[in-house]
């Protein structure tokens, strides 16, 4: 049997001392969530927060520490690892809180003779938040016009045509309702009626946006807004819409009904006659 044989090739340097190498420290990107381990101190946390210099770890019972950003400084899937901080990255189409893409260098639109009506100021409000962007660039006001009772004679007197379109928003839109029989009476050609079931446009933002399980049952007879601020214990109406009003930031935070309903208004009172 002939005597094995080694390669010591590359393992000494030119004096005889072993030649030290070093495996390669993978970088890893911290990004939020990522969980490390100090082996100095023992500390295993996920990532927090992150910058050019230090780490902000957290572990499972809530406590935070703050580690200097050093080579192989931590130990990742058990292994050494050197946390970098993420690349930045690539920014997709800004949103406005209506879910359309936000046209930042676009200035507001000369307002159009179109209109969108709405019941009272709350409505007007959340209009705003939500499709105010939407609502400059097409160049559409929005009016309150604190309820319905005599539409019909709010209608004649806007004077609706092809190029003067009006499209009205209002609360507690079902069958039998009143505000379902003043609707029918002006919808036209130029005139397009859309709403929501609830009896008010609070109840159409999503009780979780406003921090409570569901809205209140008040019974009939009852002024709904002042209903709900003392079974809530808001106070007054004006405090309870100051909670709602500042509650929405988007449309994710309100029904689906009203959503709905508002986009076919902003559709109907910007598609003119010749197409544009």
């Amino acid at each position: 049997m002939s005597p094995r044989t080694h390669d010591y090739q590359g393992l000494f340097g030119s004096d005889g001392t072993r030649v030290q190498r070093r495996k390669a420290v993978p970088e890893v990107p911290a990004e939020r969530g990522l969980v490390v381990e100090d082996p100095a101190s023992g500390f295993c946390g996920a990532v927090v927060t992150v910058d050019i210099r230090e780490v902000t770890l957290e572990d499972r019972n809530g406590r935070r520490r703050i580690f200097p950003l050093r080579p192989a400084a931590f130990l990742f899937e058990g292994k050494p690892a050197t946390l970098v901080k993420p690349a930045p990255k690539a920014q997709g189409p800004v949103r406005s809180a209506s879910g359309s893409v936000k046209l930042g260098t676009v200035r507001a639109r000369t307002a159009r003779a179109s209109r969108i009506w709405v019941e009272g100021i709350h409505d007007a409000s959340l209009l705003e938040t939500v499709w105010g962007h939407d609502l400059r660039v097409e160049g559409i006001v929005v009016e309150p016009l604190h309820g319905v009772h005599d539409l019909a004679a709010a209608v004649r007197e806007f004077g609706p045509a092809p190029h003067r379109k009006l499209g009205i928003l209002v609360d507690h839109l079902v069958a039998g309702s009143m505000e379902t029989r003043q609707a029918a009476s002006v919808a036209g050609p130029h005139v397009m009626v859309t709403g929501h079931p609830f009896v008010d446009v609070w109840e159409a933002v999503k009780p979780a946006a406003v921090g409570i399980r569901a809205w209140p049952r008040i019974p009939r007879g009852t002024d709904w807004k002042t209903g709900v601020c003392e079974a809530l214990r808001w106070g007054e109406p004006a405090d309870g819409a100051r909670r709602v009003l500042g509650a929405v930031t988007s449309f994710r935070d309100l029904d689906s009904s009203l959503i709905g309903a508002v986009e076919q208004l902003i559709d109907f009172v910007t598609v003119d006659p010749d197409g544009g």
